[in-house]
């Protein structure tokens, strides 16, 4: 049986990163389906290590099992931080979970807290919760030669650059370093030999999110499947607190990807124009897997509540969101484009 090898570049976005999951659970039960290489920040790359590590030890099952186990683990994190005890008291629609959480006391006081104080200020009393899931992570499996090639983003606190890591550079760091929320969790700091310094690193969707330059390799397939958690766009212009700064987030989490997809976009109309290929530039070929109507729903609260709700809900768009994307696309891949860059950048 022929494969389609194919590329990931998967998103951050906290507890909507369970999306990713539902698209990566229906993906791997193609069996002609080949990926290659996966860039993943922040959720994506605790998805892009869970996926990786778990392929590692049985397959394609034992991907769908890892990451089974990784949003078991994240949905019974329990973290005054990140809301999560709240979510017993919502009410299970998505949309309502959603608009009550924005406006409940509790949430609203925590959000004035992150602003007004620092997780520096917790002194001995501060702990990363996800600690505990990222040490549980058999590091052997994620920086393995075999299966996909993995490359995880972070940002890089003195430098405000991107920085990607990848083969025997992961540890539990890193997965901290990428997932570093600065308003909830200290920096990370890690001894980064392509400096020779001891670097402190935030999330990585403030600098790629996910980087795709990683995937430009020439070993690698053409095709860059773009797994969505940000809606790039909404129709209304927000009014309230919560509204305004829930956009200033999504756009400045998609801002690194869309000027990557504008420079693949420009390139491809010069190949076009000239009719030949650039020298150091192969074609490539975008695809995007999302659900804007849900996400337009949710906002940066539902972010930081994993609560199994939400979650499950989260998985079960993922993958019908998959499903539609390989009965309409699975045909465009290695073949062609499902996404118009030039029409995204009129």
């Amino acid at each position: 049986m022929a494969k389609k090898r194919i590329n990931l570049a998967l998103q951050g976005g906290g507890a909507h990163g369970a999306f990713t999951w539902g698209v990566l659970d229906r993906l791997l039960e193609e069996e002609d389906l080949e990926i290659a290489a996966i860039s993943g920040t922040s959720a994506g790359a605790m998805n892009g290590a869970a996926l990786k590590s778990g392929w590692i030890e049985g397959g394609a099952e034992g991907a769908r099992a890892k990451l089974d186990w990784l949003w078991g683990k994240l949905g019974a994190v329990h973290d005054m931080r990140m809301t999560t005890w709240l979510a017993g008291l919502m009410p299970d629609t998505t949309g309502l979970m959603n608009t009550a959480l924005e406006y409940s006391l509790p949430f609203t006081f925590a959000d004035t807290v992150s602003r007004l104080s620092s997780p520096y200020a917790l002194g001995p009393f501060y702990q990363n919760p996800l600690r505990q899931i990222a040490e549980a992570f058999e590091y052997e499996k994620v920086c393995a030669r075999e299966g996909p090639c993995l490359f995880i983003g972070a940002t890089n606190v003195r430098t405000g650059r991107i920085r990607v890591f990848s083969g025997d550079e992961m540890s539990a760091e890193v997965l901290l370093a990428s997932t570093c929320l600065p308003t909830l969790f200290k920096a990370v700091e890690i001894d980064d030999p392509q400096t020779g310094q001891r670097e402190a690193f935030w999330d990585g969707g403030y600098t790629g999110n996910p980087a795709l330059f990683p995937l430009f390799g020439q070993e690698y397939p053409e095709d860059i499947l773009i797994v969505n958690i940000n809606p790039l766009e909404r129709a209304d212009v927000p009014m309230t607190p919560q509204q305004i700064q829930n956009r200033i987030n999504e756009i400045s989490f998609n801002s690194s990807l869309l000027r990557e997809l504008r420079v693949i976009s420009y390139a491809q109309q010069m190949r076009r124009a000239w009719d030949r290929n650039l020298d150091g530039m192969k074609n490539i070929n975008i695809h995007m897997i999302a659900d804007d109507a849900l996400m337009t729903e949710l906002s940066v609260t539902t972010k930081l509540v994993p609560s199994p709700f939400l979650l499950v809900r989260m998985k079960m768009a993922g993958r019908n969101a998959a499903e539609a994307f390989l009965r309409d696309h699975k045909g465009d891949l290695n073949a062609r484009s499902s996404v118009d860059l030039d029409a995204m950048f009129l």
